[in-house]
C-alpha cells in the first residue's frame, strides 16, 4: 500500500515534457507566407493566389496536426493535475494578451476619433492647424481625413448586417454554454449538437461579415483606402473576423474530438479553454458594434 502510494503521488507530481516539435517552425513559415501575400495584395502587387492558398492549407494542415498530438498526450494520461493548471494559466494569459492586442486597436480608434481629427480642425488651440494646412477641414465623423482620401464614401448600417451578427454571436455563447453544461452532466450527444450549432452560427457570421465587405467596397465606396475612417473599421472587424475564423476552427477540432469519446466530465479543459476564447471573440465583437457601428 505505501509502494502504491509513493507511486500515485510520484505521478501526481510528475510534469510531462514534450518531444522537441517541428511545427512551430513549420506553423511560423504558413503564417509568414499568409502575411506575405496578403500584405502584397493590400499593397496592389498581386503575387497571384498561390502563396495565399499554400500558406493557408499548410496552416490548417499543421494546427489539425499538432492538435491530434496534444489530444493524444492528453487521452493516453499523460497529463497530470499541474499540466491542467499550467494550461489554465497558459490559455488566461493568452486570452489577457488577446484583450491588449484589441485594446490597442480601440485606442487607435478613440485617438483618432477623439484627439487626432479635433486637432486638424483647429479645436482647442491657440492657432487653427486648419488655417496653414487644411483650411477646409471640418471635426466630423467619419470622416476620410484631410484633402478627402480616397474620395466619398458611405458608412454601413448598424441595423442590418452588423446587427444580425450580433445576435448570432450572443446566440453562440448561450449554445457552447449549453454544450458546456451538458458535458459537464454526461449527455455526450446533447454537447455535440450545441457543439455543431455553435459552428453553424460562427460560420454564417463570418459569411455575412464577407457580404459585408462585398457591399462596403462595391457599393458604399468604403475601402483601405477611405483615410482614418476605413483603416480603422476593417483594421478592427477584419481582425476580429481573423479571430472568429480561428475560433471556429478550433470548435470543430473539439467536436471532433467529442464525437471521438474524448473529454470526460470532470476532465475537460481543452473544451473549455475553446469555450473560453469564444467567449472573448463574442465580448470583443459588442464592444466593436458599439464603438464602431453605433457611435
Amino acid at each position: 500500500m505505501a509502494t502504491h502510494a509513493a507511486a500515485s503521488e510520484s505521478s501526481h507530481r510528475r510534469y510531462f515534457v514534450p518531444e522537441p516539435s517541428v511545427w512551430p517552425f513549420m506553423l511560423t513559415i504558413a503564417l509568414g507566407t499568409i502575411l506575405y501575400s496578403v500584405s502584397m495584395y493590400l499593397e496592389e502587387r498581386h503575387p497571384g493566389p498561390i502563396p495565399f492558398v499554400l500558406g493557408g492549407a499548410l496552416f490548417v494542415y499543421i494546427v489539425f496536426t499538432w492538435f491530434r498530438g496534444v489530444a493524444k498526450e492528453s487521452e493516453t494520461g499523460q497529463y497530470s493535475e499541474q499540466v491542467d493548471r499550467t494550461y489554465r494559466l497558459g490559455m488566461s494569459w493568452f486570452i489577457f494578451s488577446e484583450v491588449m492586442f484589441f485594446a490597442a486597436f480601440f485606442g487607435a480608434l478613440y485617438y483618432a476619433r477623439e484627439l487626432s481629427v479635433p486637432w486638424l480642425s483647429g479645436e482647442g488651440a491657440r492657432v487653427s492647424t486648419s488655417e496653414f494646412l487644411w483650411p477646409a477641414f471640418e471635426n466630423i465623423w467619419p470622416t476620410n481625413g484631410p484633402a478627402a482620401i480616397g474620395g466619398q464614401f458611405k458608412t454601413i448600417s448598424p441595423w442590418h448586417l452588423p446587427l444580425i451578427n450580433t445576435l448570432l454571436l450572443l446566440t453562440s455563447s448561450v449554445t457552447i454554454t449549453f454544450a458546456h453544461h451538458a458535458l459537464k452532466e454526461g449527455h455526450r450527444k446533447a454537447t455535440i449538437l450545441w457543439m455543431w450549432a455553435t459552428i453553424a452560427l460562427g460560420a454564417t457570421f463570418l459569411y455575412f461579415q464577407v457580404t459585408e465587405y462585398i457591399e462596403a467596397y462595391h457599393e458604399l465606396n468604403l475601402t483601405l483606402h477611405s483615410g482614418i475612417y476605413g483603416s480603422t473599421f476593417f483594421m478592427l472587424t477584419g481582425f476580429h473576423g481573423m479571430h472568429v475564423t480561428l475560433g471556429t476552427i478550433m470548435m470543430i477540432s473539439v467536436t471532433g474530438r467529442l464525437m471521438a469519446g474524448h473529454f470526460k466530465p470532470e476532465s475537460h479543459f481543452g473544451f473549455e479553454g475553446v469555450a473560453w476564447y469564444w467567449h472573448f471573440v463574442d465580448v470583443v465583437w459588442v464592444g466593436l458594434f458599439i464603438f464602431v457601428y453605433i457611435l
